[in-house]
């Protein structure tokens, strides 16, 4: 048994093993050939994010969908770059919405060389991402399309917040489907498409990765309250300190709404107040680390992933399988 990718996935089978370790291989020198620019200043900048690592949880994905077709396709590492392009685009931009410092254990790009040049950077990604989707042919261009309005429409909505008579849980559920979901679904669906894989299998996959990638993104909220800075490669309490209402916030949203228990009401007060002191954000945090709203963010993530890994029932089991049944674990892991 060999442990790869993100989470510490165990590989248990010794051809899937080499699949994957090879995969991830080409990837990262795809990533890294994808970022480079005439311009050293731009590849520095392009390449800030991609050398600072990260757990490639979305070329895993493509790379372990391509186990039901002909993994070796020749268009499965390039869809997996263009996902994981994507996706580091999308930090570069977020970072600037969030005016996050940290990024990875590393300084954001904003903090380093200002928000222009990071939007910038982000743009040129996913530029990048589009010259190599133009070889990759219409439907694959179609698909990643089709994603990033989704992911572009999520982060739209979760800025203009729910409609009057929303539930704002229901709501938050579908920002996440678009910004977190569309594209880890397109992870599983270019994974299965390229590889050549039936289309019953594709569709699947597809399905697989909408709702394992919602249990991603829950999981991101319970670690934004509940873990360290080393643990995350993030400041805790960033998304709280930039008013962002994870699922956590929500639930005591709606407990204080319901109960009107003092305790509550005064701790929503304090996540409506300034969390610019550190003082201030600690001590919301470590309010918010004993609240049954937590534990019942951590009860929400681990049903996305029980839903995602029973979505691929029907597919045969093989190692390939087995795998993905274990991502599913590791995010609900991930959740603690």
């Amino acid at each position: 048994m060999t442990v790869v990718g993100p989470f510490g996935l165990s590989v248990r089978d010794q051809a899937l093993e080499a699949d994957v370790q090879a995969g991830l291989a080409a990837v990262e020198e795809g990533l890294l050939e994808a970022t480079k620019s005439g311009v050293p200043f731009i590849t520095e900048a392009a390449q800030h994010l991609v050398r600072a690592g990260g757990k490639r949880f979305r070329p895993l994905l493509v790379t372990l969908a391509a186990q039901f077709g002909d993994p070796y396709a020749p268009g499965v590492v390039p869809s997996a770059v263009v996902v994981e392009l994507t996706h580091l685009a999308t930090l570069y931009h977020d970072d600037v919405m969030d005016e996050a410092d940290i990024r990875r254990g590393a300084a954001s790009a904003n903090a380093r060389w200002g928000n222009s040049v990071a939007v910038l950077t982000g743009d040129f990604l996913f530029s990048r991402a589009s010259q190599i989707l133009a070889d990759l042919g219409p439907e694959a261009v179609r698909i990643q399309a089709e994603a990033f309005e989704r992911l572009v429409t999520g982060q739209i909505l979760e800025t203009a917040g729910p409609r009057d008579g929303r539930d704002p849980v229901e709501h938050y559920l579908d920002v996440i489907a678009g910004k977190t979901g569309s594209l880890i679904a397109v992870a599983g669906r270019y994974g299965a498409m390229m590889s050549g894989a039936d289309e019953r299998v594709v569709e699947i996959l597809t399905h697989y990765g909408e709702r394992l990638g919602t249990a991603f993104q829950l999981a991101d909220d319970v670690l934004d309250i509940a873990s360290d800075s080393h643990e995350s490669g993030k400041t805790p309490g960033t998304d709280l300190r930039e008013g962002v209402p994870t699922l956590p916030v929500l639930h005591l949203r709606a407990s204080a709404a319901a109960t009107g228990a003092p305790e509550d009401v005064e701790l929503c007060e304090l996540l409506e107040g300034d969390l610019s002191d550190d003082g201030r954000l600690a001590e919301v945090l470590r309010r918010l680390r004993v609240h049954p709203a937590l534990e019942r963010a951590r009860r929400d993530t681990v049903r996305y992933a029980q839903e995602a890994r029973a979505t691929l029932a029907p597919l045969p089991g093989c190692p390939a399988k087995a795998a993905l049944e274990e991502l599913c674990d590791a995010v609900c892991h991930r959740a603690g």
